[in-house]
Formats: C-alpha cells, structure tokens, sequence
C-alpha cells in the first residue's frame, strides 16, 4: 500500500506547536530559533506518524534523493541533534523522540492536531477547531491509522522510564541469570534420586513432580543455551526475540521459582520462601535488563 498523502497543518505536542507548512517550531506560543530544513522535514514525518518507527530509509529518501552524494549518517544525525536540542529532549531518556536501535526514529509523545484531521494519524485527544476560530462541531474522540499501535498501560517496565545501562553490564547480567537456571536444571535431573527421596513423603504428587522436572528442564536447557549464545555474541534484535519468547519463559521461570519447595526440609520454610520470591521475579528483572541496555542508542 503507498503511503497515505498528509496535508499541511500545525501539530502540537506537549508545550510546542509545529507549523509543517513554514516549518516553525512555537514553545507557549513564542517562535523557537527556525529549524533546517532538513530538520523540519524529519519532525514533520514523525509527527505525521507518531508512535511508528520512521525507518531510516524512508528518511533518507524523503530528504536525500537517490541521485544526491552525501554523508547521510552524519546528516541524519544532525538534523535529529539540532531536533532534540530544539525540543529539549535527549537520546538516553527521551520525552519526544526515542532512537529505534538500526532502524529508525519513533515520536513517542501525544500528538494533537489543528485543522482537517480527516487523514492524520493521531495520538491522543484531536483538537479540530479551524484557523477561523469558529467550531466546525464534535472532534472524534480518536482518529487512528490501522497501522497505528493503541496506546496500552505499561505493565510492565517501559523502555522510556528505564535508565540507559552500559552493554557489557547487561550481557554479564543477562548471562549470569542463564547460567543460574542451567545450574538448576544439571542440578535437578543429576540429583534425580534425591528428588524422589524427598518427595516419598508426598506420593500422590511425586510422580506428577519428577515428570515436570524433566519436561522443563529438558525445555529449558536448550532455551538458555540459545540466550547464552545470543547475548554473547551481542546478536542483533535479541530484545525483540526475547519479547516474543518471554510469555513462554514466564510460565516456565514462574514453575521453577517453586523449585527451593522441593527441599524445603533441608533449608526450611523461610529459606524455602525467601528463595522462591527472588526467583519469581528473575524473568522480569531478564527483560528490564534488556530493554535498558536498548535505551542506551546512538544519536
């Protein structure tokens, strides 16, 4: 499908108003010092389309036409530095535009428009009163493109409220955490034997509790060792893939969280308590640890 045709009008964010017509960037009203044009250009097409990723490319097609000679990179980079200066706004903890690792750029704030929003792509409330000053009548509560992902809560751990983490801390983190759920899992099937032995007290559920045991443990290895190379050889797009898998790793991280249960009468019930409260939180504390090695982005 080609990409839908935008007219001119002034989008307002947060304490600003942008003008895509004059490109005129307006703080409370007072005129801020006049954006490049090629800065202007790249507003103007997040804007358009807030919270989706402008993918480089269509950037670097919008502004540099495939004829032109130039350092793109270093233009891009530019054109969103003098962006962020403008607008206060900063790579590692952005209010406005958040860097997309390799790919591109997504403005993440509400975005509200003034004049026709028949085909805008809108985030939040939708102001439609005209330049004439007269009411044109009820504004939609939300004017959406399909493409345009909803706004949900944020649950869990949101990648704009996280803190930038250095790369080499995330992966030593991130690897430690696997090897701990590898050690459980050599442990708990070369100790199988002793497992049955606590579990004599409990026949009913011995059974049911050995076949878990191997089942997701033989699940699990295979898994942590797929995360342990990933993150070792800093593969691209793990947090995403690990986004995909972390419903799964939820399920089976929440399951052994119960495993100090299995030796309550070695180490007791408050050790045994203790143990499963930290464990139940590991597999969030892997995916917060993810998304903040990915807010720390080059500009």
């Amino acid at each position: 499908m080609s990409e839908p045709i935008y007219e001119q009008r002034i989008f307002r964010f947060g304490l600003f108003e942008f003008d895509t017509e004059s490109g005129e960037l307006r703080k409370e009203g007072r005129a801020e010092p006049r954006l490049r044009d090629q800065a202007a250009e790249v507003l103007s097409m997040l804007l358009q389309r807030p919270r989706e990723t402008v993918t480089r490319e269509e950037l670097r097609g919008r502004l540099w036409p495939s004829d032109t000679f130039v350092d793109f990179d270093h233009g891009l980079n530019t054109a969103i530095n003098q962006l962020r200066n403008a607008l206060g706004d900063s790579a590692a903890n952005p209010r406005f535009i958040q860097t997309v690792p390799r790919r591109g750029y997504r403005f993440i704030a509400p975005v509200e428009t003034a004049g026709d929003v028949s085909r805008a792509r809108i985030l939040g409330t939708v102001n439609t009163k005209g330049g004439g000053g007269s009411a044109t009548g009820a504004a939609p509560k939300d004017v959406r493109s399909a493409n345009t992902p909803a706004v949900r809560p944020a649950i869990l751990s949101d990648p704009n409220d996280l803190p930038a983490v250095s790369g080499n801390i995330v992966r030593i983190l991130f690897s430690l955490i696997q090897v701990i759920y590898l050690a459980f899992y050599v442990v708990a099937l070369g100790r199988m034997s002793v497992l049955s032995e606590i579990l004599e007290v409990r026949q009913s559920l011995a059974h049911v509790v050995i076949v878990m045991v191997i089942v997701t443990a033989a699940m699990g290895i295979p898994t942590r060792l797929y995360l342990l190379a990933a993150i070792a050889f800093n593969y691209r797009g793990l947090d995403g893939k690990f986004q995909k898998l972390f419903p799964f790793l939820l399920i089976l991280d929440e399951l052994w969280a119960l495993a100090p249960f299995l030796i309550v009468q070695l180490i007791g019930t408050g050790l045994a308590l203790a143990a499963t409260a930290a464990l139940l939180y590991l597999p969030f504390s892997q995916r917060t640890l993810l998304l903040m090695g990915s807010v720390r982005q080059a500009n």
